[in-house]
């Protein structure tokens, strides 16, 4: 797992060296900024997913789960029969909304013929395309597949609907072996899409109403390995929290973005708390813990989605629950609760280390209690809080 995030490192090196050098001359206000500056540029990188497909096939529900959201939301795509697709249209993650999801029409329709497509579309404002179809890839889907790979963009195919598939092939077939449905499937659609001169195809089998079976994840994994380096964090994200391993990248990408806003909420406008020997910008911490919750779906709103969904009381769900931020508004009251509950066994950690190193990049900061105190607040609300992440998927998928 360490390999997948070694380009972490090589981001920072310069933002890091940045702050060292700050720190070294005792200007902890333009470390501060420093950093600040990486945060806003790092959180607001753009990536843009293009969806696509013919009509019927299961375009919009996939668009909207790729999101966490189901068709009922105000947020989801339409979703029908006829072509409900005009013309492109984004729809924002309801997280993060640097990251959109656009529905495309499909290709080879009047409005959008094959030999015009891609200009139409503007294809170059897109990170990446998903083709969806739900039995197989026709001579459109081909030529758009050669004309993206021409353009030196990364093409995904998507068979859909594979639960309905899987649910009707026990009729036609005497001895039903499941996974080797799932292998004609996929060869039939690979065959089919080499056979119309595309070269290694990569096809996923994929449920939209149950993302945590079949080949969704592998989906994941091979958009986030064919991403560029900067762009990776801001997927992972985004991603659905289908699986365990998801939620761990979630927890990384946090976690190295922590002593950042530790240097931030210790010095750029900390105030003394009182009853607690620190300074801390409180509002800083109240963001961040924000950011955990919606990023592991534990807010209340997806807490309650969660409780209707799996038809388990909302304190049921609660009971499970380790960390108190869970399913609530975070306020500066309520950080400061949490502050003055943990702050007496953080500060009696962050002494024991004597001359203290900011994490990853080795610099001293003999005088930074509040630093290495907030630190280790906000790792270990982060460590509870994915630990809650992986109860709830748990729970989940026991009854799905």
């Amino acid at each position: 797992m360490n390999n997948s995030y070694s380009y972490r490192n090589a981001k920072e090196s310069k933002v890091a060296e940045d702050i060292k050098k700050a720190i070294e001359n005792n200007n902890f206000s333009l470390a501060a900024s420093i950093s600040q500056k990486y945060l806003e540029d790092t959180n607001n990188i753009p990536l843009n997913i293009a969806v696509t497909g013919q009509s019927g096939v299961g375009k919009s529900t996939f668009l909207n789960a790729f999101r966490g959201i189901d068709n009922t939301d105000e947020r989801a795509a339409p979703t029908g029969e006829v072509e409900t697709t005009m013309k492109p249209k984004a729809y924002p993650h309801p997280t993060y909304p640097n990251v959109a999801l656009w529905d495309l029409p499909g290709i080879g329709t009047p409005r959008y013929p094959a030999d015009q497509y891609m200009k139409l579309v503007e294809f170059e404002k897109f990170d990446f395309f998903i083709l969806v179809s739900e039995i197989r890839f026709n001579e459109n889907d081909a030529k758009l597949a050669k004309e993206i790979k021409k353009m030196g963009k990364k093409l995904y195919f998507v068979r859909s609907k594979i639960d309905n598939s899987l649910r009707v092939a026990p009729r036609s077939q005497k001895e039903y072996d499941e996974e080797k449905t799932l292998q004609e499937i996929r060869e039939y659609c690979i065959r089919g899409l080499k056979e119309q001169g595309v070269a290694s195809p990569q096809v996923f089998l994929v449920s939209s109403f149950d993302l945590h079976l079949y080949e969704f994840r592998a989906l994941q994994d091979t958009m986030e390995r064919e991403l560029p380096s900067h762009k990776r964090d801001v997927l992972i994200l985004a991603l659905p929290n289908i699986c365990k391993s998801t939620i761990y990248k979630k927890k990384e990408v946090f976690r190295s973005q922590i002593w950042h806003y530790a240097l931030l909420s210790a010095t750029v406008e900390a105030v003394p708390i009182p009853a607690i020997s620190i300074v801390v910008d409180v509002g800083i911490l109240v963001k961040v813990l924000q950011d955990y919750l919606f990023g592991f779906c534990l807010d209340k709103r997806s807490l309650e989605k969660c409780s209707s969904s799996t038809n388990t009381p909302l304190d049921e769900l609660r009971a499970m629950l380790n960390c108190i931020c869970c399913g609530k508004d975070v306020t500066k009251e309520l950080v400061l609760l949490m502050l003055k509950s943990a702050t007496v066994l953080l500060i009696g950690l962050a002494a024991e280390e004597g001359s203290r190193w900011i994490p990853f990049i080795g610099i001293p900061i003999a005088a930074a209690l509040s630093f290495t105190t907030i630190y280790k607040f906000l790792r270990s609300n982060l460590n509870e809080l994915s630990v809650d992440a992986e109860n709830i998927l748990t729970k989940v998928l026991a009854i799905k």
